[in-house]
């Protein structure tokens, strides 16, 4: 570690002080990076009903889902590149301001149109959020040390995703879809609240100097960086998987199967024990480009699996068995995909944080829509398929790489 990472650690973990900075920063990074999905999975078991609210059919109700993800993309290729220029902090603090003012007018939304520029709104805001939890970690961290706090931050961005329907469910199930916002905005209150407490983990002398033309010659940078691109698509990719499954699941088995909105939150409760235990086995790999082709591998097979099962076994236990797995093996990916971009892109922490961020969201996006075009059992299956095959591919080329040993 460089000199202020030293200082840093010593200034956390030297004294009763220092050790509660240190379990503060660890819950909020874990927090931040849990932020984006909620803001994008939260709202996910009232899609069939607010399609009814709002008069409107199933696409448009997930047309909310891809404004936000393209949102947090488009968010973190900003906020990012400026982190690097101005410090975390003042960043942070801006994006979960615009997060809480959108998030305010969502609640009030007269149509779905005004409903969906709120939600892209919320997304840039929350993006901040998401690009800053890496950004930190990594200001602070490298090699074997990194990776484990990048699991563990990894591990809760990969559960979050199925976890927020959950919770979501629950609050929908209580007080309806505004209530879900109304939830929301309280978060992004009390994390903007947390900023206060918050120490900048990027000091003065290591902020990029100069124009915002030296921001972007950093951003542009790392697309130079053959290996960085690599571990970028095929994480992006990976998000792929996941965004096919959440955009999908609500309507297969709610509508499909039959099952109310509170039996399909605990079906997502279920699934996301698979993820989790996936993220804490990650560690247990000795490098994480195994671990990344270990996860793509059974993202692969298990979803070709899915594929086949949607033509001769539509069964509600077939189909949630074989998801399980998918979601079990996508677990890996998190903090083993993160591990490695972040590694890669260290020349410039907050926009490698923001490639590798907005490739998840931008792959997420195109997705989400695409899994409700013709039978949903089908296509989603096929685009699962689609994305892991292209991820293992890009997993193996890593592994295959000589001279890297993370």
């Amino acid at each position: 570690m460089d000199t202020h990472t030293e200082k840093m650690a010593d200034g956390m973990m030297g004294d009763t002080f220092g050790r509660r900075y240190f379990l503060f920063l660890m819950v909020f990074l874990g927090a931040l990076s849990a932020f984006g999905p909620f803001i994008t999975d939260f709202y996910l078991p009232t899609l069939p009903s607010m399609a009814e609210v709002f008069h409107t059919n199933a696409s448009m109700v997930q047309l909310g889902l891809t404004t936000s993800v393209l949102g947090i993309a488009i968010g973190q290729i900003f906020f990012g590149p400026v982190s690097d220029k101005f410090g975390r902090r003042p960043v942070l603090v801006a994006s979960l301001l615009l997060f809480s003012v959108s998030t305010l007018a969502s609640i009030f939304s007269p149509t779905i149109e005004f409903f969906n520029i709120c939600r892209f709104l919320q997304g840039l805001g929350g993006s901040g959020g998401i690009v800053m939890s890496r950004s930190v970690a990594t200001d602070c961290y490298n090699g074997r040390e990194l990776a484990k706090i990048l699991a563990i931050v990894g591990a809760i961005n990969g559960v979050a995703p199925v976890v927020a329907p959950v919770v979501g469910g629950l609050v929908a199930d209580a007080i309806g879809w505004k209530g879900i916002f109304i939830v929301l905005l309280s978060i992004g209150v009390v994390l903007a609240l947390m900023c206060s407490l918050f120490r900048e983990s990027l000091p003065a002398e290591r902020r990029i100097k100069g124009g915002y033309g030296k921001v972007a010659k950093s951003f542009v940078g790392l697309f130079r960086l053959p290996w960085f691109c690599v571990y970028v698509i095929m994480f992006g990719l990976c998000y792929g998987v996941l965004f096919a499954y959440i955009s999908s699941a609500s309507f297969i088995v709610q509508d499909h199967y039959g099952f109310s909105e509170l039996t399909f939150s605990l079906i997502f409760a279920i699934n996301a024990i698979g993820t989790a235990v996936g993220s804490a086995l990650t560690m247990k790999f000795r490098r994480m480009k195994t671990a990344a082709l270990f996860s793509t591998a059974g993202l692969v097979v298990f979803s070709s699996l899915q594929v086949v099962a949607s033509f001769i076994l539509d069964t509600f236990a077939v189909y949630e068995s074989l998801m399980f797995m998918v979601l079990f093996f996508l677990g890996f990916i998190f903090p083993s995909g993160t591990t490695l971009g972040m590694t890669e892109g260290r020349s410039s922490v907050g926009a490698a944080s923001a490639i590798l961020g907005a490739a998840g969201f931008a792959f997420g996006g195109i997705v989400s829509p695409l899994v409700g075009l013709g039978d949903m059992m089908l296509t989603s299956g096929c685009v699962m398929l689609g994305c892991a095959i292209l991820a293992f591919a890009a997993a193996l080329a890593g592994y295959c790489r000589k001279g890297s040993d993370v």
